[in-house]
């Protein structure tokens, strides 16, 4: 990202996941190889003509990341996290 401060917090993405509540939304999840924080991102599925790339990894602002407080989800995410990490360079397109 080219506006990313050094401050920003690589995290990788763990979970994608279709919204309940409303059609054509689609949430990302991304968390610290460490599985203890996470960052969401909500996404519509907009027309075709409209492409974004979700990738591998994202930095975001350490004042957006959420703690994630569930041990059993923390655990999940560490190992995706860290499976991402190993397979994918951050700018992949998943």
């Amino acid at each position: 990202m080219s506006n990313q401060s050094e401050d920003d917090v690589r995290v990788w993405l763990v979970e994608r996941t279709y919204s309940d509540d409303e059609q054509n939304l689609i949430i990302l999840t991304y968390a610290t190889p460490d599985g203890e924080q996470y960052y969401r991102k909500e996404r519509a599925l907009t027309s075709f003509t409209d492409v974004r790339d979700t990738t591998a990894a994202v930095d975001a602002e350490p004042g957006n990341l959420g703690m994630v407080d569930d041990p059993d989800l923390q655990e999940q995410y560490a190992a995706e996290a860290q499976r991402m990490q190993e397979v994918h360079d951050p700018d992949d397109v998943i």
